[in-house]
């Protein structure tokens, strides 16, 4: 019933439908529920440690028998500047005052590592079906022994030059994001957000110039956008805000306040809570320091000074520094279960493609 079968023949899944990685607010549970309905369920690896993704990837596996996808990041990481830390902490002062916390306190460094050598171990331990990287790929050596353990491997591309770029290094399908898309940018080519293009203008231009499977991300929240996605030449979707919402995930209450009123002018592309470009729910200090800010810290670091006001907000109840990774499709979201979720996706966007087809 779908019109390209190559993603779920290659991943051997029911739904061409991949639950997109979600650092910080998901778990097991999201993606037993993802994976329940038909879904590739998905791990984010790059903020965890090996023995947290092993625990977390056997949980699942605890419970369900199907395809896995562990997700990882490939930037390339760069020491703390003590120079640029110290300017961000004090362009942040006037909070640190509002807020009674010592600037100069010690803080816990933020962790965002990219793939090496021990994550490649545990990949080669777990064998997961699909091995996902986000700001290009690993080392050709590393890149050689995931695909040597079995896993398919996909990456997102922002441009088609990335799109062609990661076909010609062995990915298995490229995922389109577009600007439309929460989280971080996967861009690793290029730099400059301010032309990135939308989902529905670059999607049908990288499915022209590449010929393994295309994943469109970015702003699907429903199943018109998926059947509008597969009209353009996808062969399946990734979508992450719309889990958002599920009661598996583990948004804070404030950020499911906060999602529960988002429109389609609730995020904004930032690089003032990592120092890397990434749509989120706006919130006060990217209104007031960014969103786009040269006083940033170099990706991650900028987190490492933003922590201890996030902490001191939230036990007000507020998210002035809390960053909640979304898409512009926000507004599409309910608070379903995964499972049901995944089903209500497919069944809408097969039953929309069938009237196309009438």
């Amino acid at each position: 019933m779908w019109p390209d079968r190559r993603l779920i023949d290659l991943f051997g899944i029911e739904f061409p439908i991949v639950q997109a990685p979600m650092a910080g607010v998901q778990d097991a549970d999201i993606m037993i529920g993802a994976a329940q309905g038909g879904a590739l369920a998905s791990l984010p690896c790059a903020m965890i440690s090996p023995d947290k993704a092993r625990e977390q990837i056997n949980i699942v596996r605890q419970r369900v028998s199907t395809p896995l996808n562990m997700n990882y990041f490939c930037h390339t990481a760069v020491d703390a500047d003590p120079a640029r830390e110290a300017g961000w902490r004090k362009r942040l002062a006037s909070y640190y005052q509002e807020l009674g916390i010592d600037p100069d306190a010690p803080n816990n460094a933020a962790n965002r590592a990219p793939f090496d050598a021990a994550m490649c171990e545990l990949v080669e331990e777990l064998k997961p079906a699909v091995v996902s990287f986000h700001f290009g790929l690993p080392e050709p050596a590393l890149l050689a022994r995931v695909k040597a353990a079995g896993c398919r491997v996909i990456a997102s591309a922002t441009i088609v030059e990335e799109a062609i770029w990661l076909e010609q290094r062995g990915v298995d399908a490229v995922i389109a994001q577009g600007a439309e898309a929460g989280g971080h940018r996967g861009m690793f080519l290029t730099d400059d957000i301010a032309t990135q293009p939308g989902l529905f203008a670059l999607l049908p231009q990288v499915v022209d110039a590449v010929k393994v499977p295309v994943i469109a991300s970015g702003g699907i929240g429903d199943g018109r956008g998926i059947a509008a996605a597969f009209a353009l030449g996808a062969a399946g979707v990734q979508i992450g805000t719309a889990y958002l919402r599920c009661p598996e995930s583990r948004v804070s209450p404030i950020g499911r306040a906060a999602l529960e009123g988002g429109t389609d002018a609730s995020t904004v592309i930032t690089n003032v809570m990592t120092g890397r470009p990434a749509r989120g729910v706006i919130n006060r200090v990217m209104r007031e320091v960014g969103p786009v800010s040269a006083d940033a810290p170099a990706f991650p670091h900028a987190a490492t000074a933003l922590g201890p006001l996030k902490a001191a907000a939230e036990k007000l109840g507020r998210s002035d520094f809390t960053n909640l990774w979304a898409g512009q499709a926000v507004g599409l979201g309910t608070e379903l279960p995964a499972a049901e979720l995944t089903r209500s996706l497919a069944a809408a966007a097969l039953e929309r493609m069938a009237g196309l087809r009438g």
